[in-house]
């Protein structure tokens, strides 16, 4: 399912009193064109740009799925409709498309980067997103092979620096526990001893937050002396990007996030090629 309002205001966004350009020099005409691929990556939101154009009056075809490894030259989407059409939904299509063939082609090319560092581990994001197109985002890191975190301050608990500065470990697990016997308590922290103090409190999930790789080892001996590794997930976060990610090889961490994947997006180059216009529609 796609967030089809959303889509909607996008194309509403781009088109407030209509393509004034193209209403001025084009007359109603049917066509082709095509969508292309002018790098290797990992292609998304090909769902959102057949909905797209569909609301244009667009008949799109896919060449390709969702997730599939594409290279330069390639063609994404082949579109037959108005011209009109075509060219109303471009901008959209392509930014979205864009954006997140751009996040799901990191988050393999990481995901790839921390299996060989950290075997085992997953590669995550995190609420690090841009506001409105988080579910959008979330998608294309699956797509990319990755797990999409919590989708909103609603989906599990996490205990951060923040809420540290008001309650203690062991109180805010504690009241966390109370509060749900159905969500996930996940907690924040920056030292070992902080570590051991959570795990033993009930804690599900350890995020080692900022910690250096000599500080995850010394944390996660600690926790295999202390009886804790096993019952309990770790997770590494805090400016994990793929110049650092290396440096934690070794570690038996269970979870690598990294807000990196969408705040630090690089838009995947696609392009639309439209072709002469087939026939001329009479009005």
């Amino acid at each position: 399912m796609i967030p089809v309002d959303a889509l909607r205001r996008f194309l509403a966004e781009d088109l407030p009193f209509g393509d004034v350009t193209t209403d001025a020099i084009i007359p109603a005409t049917v066509g082709r064109a095509g969508i292309f691929a002018r790098e290797t990556g990992v292609i998304a939101g090909i769902e959102e740009g057949i909905f797209l154009f569909g609301e244009c009056g667009v008949e799109v075809h896919s060449l390709t799925q969702d997730g599939a490894w594409v290279d330069p030259g390639q063609q994404i989407l082949d579109l037959i409709g108005p011209v009109h059409g075509i060219l109303q939904a471009e901008r959209t299509v392509l930014n979205i498309m864009g954006r997140m063939s751009g996040i799901a082609t990191a988050t393999r090319r990481f995901r790839a980067l921390v299996s060989s560092a950290i075997p085992g581990a997953r590669v995550a994001g995190t609420r690090k997103t841009a506001p409105g197109l988080r579910i959008f985002d979330k998608k294309a890191i699956i797509l990319g092979g990755g797990d999409p975190h919590r989708y909103s301050l609603s989906d599990a608990v996490l205990i951060k620096d923040n809420h540290l500065a008001l309650v203690g470990i062991e109180e805010a697990i504690r009241r966390a526990r109370i509060f749900s016997r159905y969500k996930i308590i996940e907690i924040e922290v920056e030292t070992p001893e902080d570590a051991i103090t959570a795990a033993s409190a009930g804690a599900d999930i350890l995020l080692l937050d900022n910690m250096d790789p000599e500080t995850v080892r010394k944390t996660l001996l600690l926790l295999v002396s202390s009886g804790l590794r096993e019952r309990i997930a770790v997770e590494l976060s805090g400016g994990i990007t793929p110049d650092n990610a290396g440096s934690y090889a070794g570690c038996n961490i269970d979870l690598v996030s990294s807000g990196w994947l969408t705040h630090s997006v690089k838009n995947f180059d696609l392009s639309l090629d439209i072709k002469k216009a087939e026939k001329v529609v009479k009005l």
